[in-house]
Parts: structure tokens; C-alpha cells; sequence
């Protein structure tokens, strides 16, 4: 039997070590996450634990959050402050169209009564949960987006017709460039090399050289364009227009129109995204309260999800099992699994939800 104990040993030991080298995966875990919701309303931001999405902190920011998003280290979350005033959203001619009062623009009285010492990007400190500064960036912001780089912003200034370049780190305006009435969605291309604005009441689209502020190319599309999304790899991209319910396809190459889909009766499509895996293209469809799923490369439409009122901003996970929908009426977001389809969860936050954004968590 002791010509045994070494033999016994020798196997305890790849045992052991067996187990040394499997125990850190099996303990391993996919890395943890936040979900941070600007809320109109209520004038602050949610933030939400994506492991169990419980509810762990609220931060107030100021007037008007809505566009948000997050730096690419995850340290800081971007939000869009405004002090215009909230108008309820207009009535709808047959067409869908805005009716507005005979020579009077839908801005007047948000003018008149405007703070405009609230307007500006909300800094938050992601680790610390709490607002550390505001960028001056023009009139009126409602999106914006980053450069590649991280260093700079590129903003939509709703009531003044306007974009605005700013450099986070001097907190200075670079550019100020002219575009259409309304400009609202925001977005950097693949490249980094220019950002696309989209203007709500003529259906304008202007491509901007992110270098020189320049616009190099402007086409329409149907009234109240609220985004942009770029398909990974491809020259193509997407703009919902609201009030027509239609997704257009449009080329990033030479910018222009390629294709107009039209969307399931009643759809209203505000945000659209593009799936992390290039996919799927889902758009929030607003006072249908739906989220509309399309295949990325036929165009064609293969669901469509029920969410909660009036659903606006969307955001993925990082790992792609769940989209979130930002609910304004009914002050909620919506956790959808994509896997499924289908929504399973709802999340009560501030009032009236507008944006999403998805950060990774701190150490």
C-alpha cells in the first residue's frame, strides 16, 4: 500500500489543479452593466443595475433631459438640457402632418417663455452618480452625438436652425452650422468623418464634415425625420419618418434616398437602432406603441413588438439579449428579450421618459 501514497498524491494534485483552472470560469460572469434614462419631466436622469434591473440611484440634472448618451470608457454620461418649454405634441392633419396656427411657428410662445441659462450638456459622473458640470453648447439642445474619438460633440439646436461642434475638454464651440427648421436626430458615421442631422418639418437631411463643420451633402425625405442609424460595414443607413410611418434607406456613400419602407398602420417611428450584430434595424413607433423589427439586409419586417405608451428611446444591452424603450406617457421603460420577441418586463422611472443609454458598470 505505500507504493500507493505517491501514485494518490500525484492524482490529488491534477485534481486540484484541474479544479484551480475551471473554478475562475465557472465563477465568471458576463460584465455588468447600467441603463440611464433621461426623464423630460422630472428633470432628472434614472439609472438602473442591468444585472437585476432594479432601480439604484436618481440624479437631477436640470431642465429637460433628453438626449443622452455615453462615453466610450463609461466613466461619463452626456445628457441634453434644455429650458424651452414643453409644448404638448400637435394635432395630426389626415397625412399626419403638424397643424400649426396660420403664420405662427410652433416655437413662438416656447421662445418667449424660454430659460435659456438651462440649456446646455449635463455632465455625470458615472461612478459618483451625480452631475459634475454642463457644457454651453447653443440654443435649445434635444440630441446630440460624439465623434469616434470621444473628444467632441456634435449637437442639434432645435429652435435656432442650427448644429453645434464643441470640444468636450475647452467646453468651446468650434462650429456653428446652418441647417433646417427643427434639426433633432444626431449621428457620427462609421468613419468618424461626418455627422448627420435630421430636421423635423421640411424632412431635411444634412451631412456635416466632422473636420471643417462644412455640410457636403442635403437631402429630404418625408416630413419629421427624429434619427439616423448606420448599418455596420455598408453604406447604409436608416431615417424613420414620423409622419408618413416610414423607415427610409438611405446611401451614405453618395447621400441620397435609396428606398422608402412603409411601416405597420398606426406606427409613428420616432428612434431607430441597429442590432449590435448588424442584424436587425428596430424602430420605436411612438403612439402605436410598438417597436417594429427589420431584417437588416432584405428591408423586410419580421416583428412587431408590443411596449409601453408612446415608446421613444431604445437602447441594447451590451451582450444583445434585451432592448429597452423609453415609455414618456406612461413614465417607464419596457425590457424586451430579443430572443423571444417579446416584452417581459417594465421598470418604473421618472416622468416622462425620453432617451437610453447603456454603460458598462465601474470596477
Amino acid at each position: 500500500m505505500r507504493t500507493l501514497k505517491p501514485l494518490h498524491a500525484f492524482w490529488h494534485g491534477i485534481l486540484i489543479g484541474c479544479l484551480l483552472a475551471v473554478l475562475p470560469r465557472i465563477g465568471h460572469s458576463a460584465p455588468s452593466y447600467q441603463i440611464f434614462v433621461s426623464n423630460e419631466r422630472s428633470g432628472d436622469v434614472t439609472v438602473i443595475d442591468g444585472s437585476d434591473f432594479q432601480v439604484v440611484a436618481t440624479i437631477a440634472v436640470g431642465k429637460r433631459p433628453r438626449g443622452i448618451h455615453g462615453s466610450a470608457d463609461g466613466s461619463r454620461v452626456y445628457v441634453a438640457l434644455s429650458g424651452t418649454p414643453i409644448e404638448a405634441p400637435p394635432q395630426l392633419d389626415a397625412h399626419g402632418n403638424p397643424i400649426f396656427n396660420r403664420g405662427k411657428d410652433d416655437d413662438d410662445d416656447e421662445e418667449e417663455n424660454a430659460d435659456k441659462s438651462a440649456d446646455g450638456i449635463g455632465v455625470v459622473d458615472v461612478a459618483a452618480r451625480k452631475l459634475i458640470a454642463k457644457i454651453s453648447v447653443g440654443s435649445d439642445p434635444e440630441e446630440f452625438d460624439l465623434s469616434r474619438d470621444g473628444t467632441r460633440l456634435y449637437v442639434s439646436n432645435e429652435d435656432v436652425m442650427t448644429a453645434s461642434v464643441v470640444d468636450i475638454a475647452t467646453a468651446k464651440v468650434e462650429h456653428i452650422v446652418l441647417v433646417g427648421q427643427e434639426p433633432e436626430g444626431v449621428a457620427t458615421t462609421h468613419d468618424g468623418r461626418s455627422f448627420y442631422v435630421t430636421c423635423e418639418t421640411g424632412g431635411d437631411i444634412f451631412v456635416i464634415d466632422a473636420a471643417t463643420g462644412e455640410p457636403t451633402a442635403h437631402f429630404k425625405v418625408h416630413p419629421r425625420p427624429r434619427s439616423v442609424a448606420f448599418l455596420p460595414g455598408t453604406h447604409i443607413g436608416f431615417v424613420p419618418s414620423e409622419s408618413a410611418g416610414e423607415l427610409n434607406v438611405i446611401d451614405t456613400a453618395r447621400p441620397r434616398l435609396l428606398k422608402v419602407i412603409t411601416l405597420p398602420a398606426g406606427s409613428r417611428p420616432m428612434k431607430v437602432k441597429v442590432s449590435p450584430s448588424g442584424r436587425w434595424v428596430y424602430t420605436s413607433n411612438g403612439r402605436a406603441g410598438t417597436v417594429s423589427v427589420l431584417d437588416a439586409h432584405t428591408d423586410r419586417l419580421v416583428h412587431t413588438i408590443k411596449v409601453g405608451t408612446r415608446p421613444w428611446g431604445l437602447a441594447f444591452s451590451p451582450d444583445g439579449r434585451y432592448l429597452f424603450t423609453a415609455n414618456g406617457p406612461s413614465n417607464d421603460i419596457s425590457v424586451v428579450d430579443l430572443r423571444a420577441n417579446k416584452e417581459v418586463r417594465r421598470i418604473k422611472v421618472g416622468k416622462s421618459p425620453w432617451g437610453i443609454t447603456v454603460v458598462a458598470s465601474p470596477p
